[in-house]
């Protein structure tokens, strides 16, 4: 099947057109400054060289529409007909506790989604303008949803209840609800294959450390815990998100600067983490490049790889152990030096790193750590894209067997 991959953002569409049979990525790009001046296409055709385009691009079906033209164009596109499109695969970022698997979009499923704007208001609506889209312009196209939260609705009732009144949990949703879960997902399943040996017999820590990072615990397959929570917010010290403190100090800031709750949400995710405790950067690179010559780089990063370490120790209590850790994402899969940072003194868990081959790994998959390591350590590429098109394939192909 030809799967047509859409990642509706604020201001941006990403997209990828997957055929599913061979695992082929036939086109990819992005629009970015969506509504705003200067709007830009950027494509990628298999065997084709990258163009970009700028134009006036007001809403996210206008964006789609640019899309969906680049991919039928003579010289620059993948398709001779939109027909040739089987389904559309969707990243939604919050699913609540309604979706537990990826599903087939319906009218029934997008009121739960429009009933989720509240769990992410930042992040629902484009993912529902982007629904909403590609329902107009591929009309009788079937559309999936999968969920970067589905994948955490294996945890424990004590690892996602919060300790305030249990009544705020029935009334209002309060819990953990964990993200990345479709690149957690991915990264355990492959990290098993690379070993040889079933997911259902290993406790994997799959580290997806970007702009945003997140620590999850995947005991034989399920996810049994994860570093964020109700929001991306907790967890990890991230590229500009605070991650875990004191809930008191948010009281204290507002009451000792004069914020107000919108200008205290701005200050939390926007201002914070690397970047605000840094006062240089959100970027990693700048901050390893400064790590030896700047005091609060190397303070940065040193929280960043403590904090690690800390999701590290608690999860392999929590699981009674673990088989394998694996890196992913943007510094993840690039920074031969977090990683290292990471391993050094745990070796007590049964970590041993092999540091030459460490410094080697970009952006490929690889075993880090030394053959006679009792822990394995792992670089495996997230392919967040793959998981939503081969998803989309199986509800589609499951659709058109029930019809048959």
């Amino acid at each position: 099947m030809k799967i047509l991959v859409l990642n509706a953002g604020s201001s941006s569409v990403k997209y990828q057109l997957i055929e599913t049979e061979g695992k082929e990525v036939l086109a990819k790009g992005v629009v970015e400054r969506i509504g705003l001046s200067g709007a830009v296409l950027t494509h990628k055709a298999r065997n084709k060289r990258e163009i970009k385009l700028t134009g006036e691009i007001l809403d996210h079906k206008v964006a789609i529409e640019y899309v969906l033209s680049i991919l039928l164009s003579p010289n620059h596109g993948v398709l001779k007909d939109k027909r040739e499109i089987d389904a559309v695969g969707h990243r939604v970022v919050h699913g609540g506790e309604a979706f537990s698997d990826s599903v087939l979009i319906t009218d029934e499923v997008i009121q739960e989604l429009t009933r989720c704007i509240d769990f992410a208001p930042l992040h629902n609506p484009p993912n529902l303008k982007g629904i909403a889209a590609a329902k107009a312009l591929l009309p009788g196209v079937p559309q999936v949803g999968v969920f970067d939260t589905a994948f955490h609705q294996t945890m424990p009732d004590y690892a996602y209840i919060y300790g305030i009144p249990y009544v705020l949990y029935k009334r209002h949703g309060i819990r953990r609800y964990g993200f990345h879960g479709t690149s957690h997902r991915y990264v355990s399943k492959r990290t098993a294959e690379i070993l040889g040996k079933p997911i259902e017999e290993l406790k994997i820590i799959t580290c997806h450390l970007g702009n945003g990072s997140s620590l999850a615990a995947v005991k034989y397959g399920k996810s049994v815990d994860t570093s964020m929570g109700f929001t991306p917010l907790e967890g990890m010290l991230m590229g500009t998100r605070c991650g875990d403190m004191d809930p008191a100090i948010v009281l204290h800031v507002m009451a000792k600067e004069e914020l107000t709750p919108s200008e205290m949400n701005t200050m939390l995710n926007k201002h914070s983490g690397v970047l605000g405790v840094s006062g240089l950067s959100s970027d990693m690179r700048e901050i390893e490049e400064n790590y030896h010559t700047n005091e609060r780089a190397r303070l940065a990063m040193d929280i960043f790889v403590y904090r690690i370490k800390k999701y590290i120790g608690a999860y392999a209590a929590a699981m009674n152990g673990v088989d394998a850790i694996t890196f992913t994402a943007g510094i993840g899969e690039n920074s031969d030096m977090v990683r290292e940072m990471v391993c050094r003194d745990i070796e007590f868990l049964g970590v041993k790193l092999n540091r030459e081959k460490n410094k080697q790994v970009r952006k490929q998959e690889a075993i880090i750590s030394q053959d006679d390591s009792r822990v394995k350590v792992l670089v495996v590429p997230t392919n967040e894209e793959l998981v939503i098109a081969m998803d989309t394939a199986t509800i589609v192909a499951n659709l058109v067997q029930s019809k048959a």
